[in-house]
């Protein structure tokens, strides 16, 4: 999802709870802030000495210790308004890759892209699934197409996959 897909998901939507799915059926508690917002340029070199850039908007989520008992989402609206004042200071690029980064005691603290959004009667639920790493030079590494369309979670120790 890009940063301007966000914000009009937002603005179609003022008066619904803002949820945010980090691992299937688990959501950041009602308590959260968004704390922080990032304009990330990304200009890397691959192993195959390929160059990429592109860039990425980083909102960062934290539940507040203080507020654990509360039970109300943050709204739409009210989210929107944090991104607005931000964007006024610190331009945001709108076709940058928007990213959600979020820990908890039970979760590493980890940046996710947006892998879909439920949009139901009383509420936007935002599914964050964490990124793959990938190799980025397949041909030049002489890695088989076969390997590299094995699910992680198939791989095994030895195997030639991971």
């Amino acid at each position: 999802m890009k940063t301007r897909e966000f914000i009009e998901l937002l603005e179609q939507n003022p008066g619904k709870s803002l949820l945010f799915e980090y691992r299937h059926g688990e959501t950041v508690a009602p308590n959260y802030h968004i704390t922080e917002i990032k304009n990330v340029s990304v200009d890397t070199v691959d192993c195959g000495a390929g160059t990429d850039f592109w860039k990425e908007t980083v909102i960062q989520l934290w539940e507040s210790p203080v507020e654990k008992e509360s039970r109300s989402y943050m709204s739409a609206f009210k989210a929107m308004s944090i991104i607005n004042r931000v964007d006024k200071i610190k331009p945001l690029q709108q076709d940058a890759i928007l990213k959600f980064e979020y820990g908890n005691a039970n979760f590493h603290t980890a940046q996710l892209p947006v892998m879909g959004v439920d949009i139901e009667t009383q509420q936007l639920r935002v599914k964050l699934a964490p990124d793959i790493t990938d190799c980025k030079a397949k041909s030049e590494c002489g890695i088989p197409e076969e390997v590299l369309s094995t699910p992680a979670t198939k791989c095994a120790p030895g195997s030639g996959c991971c």
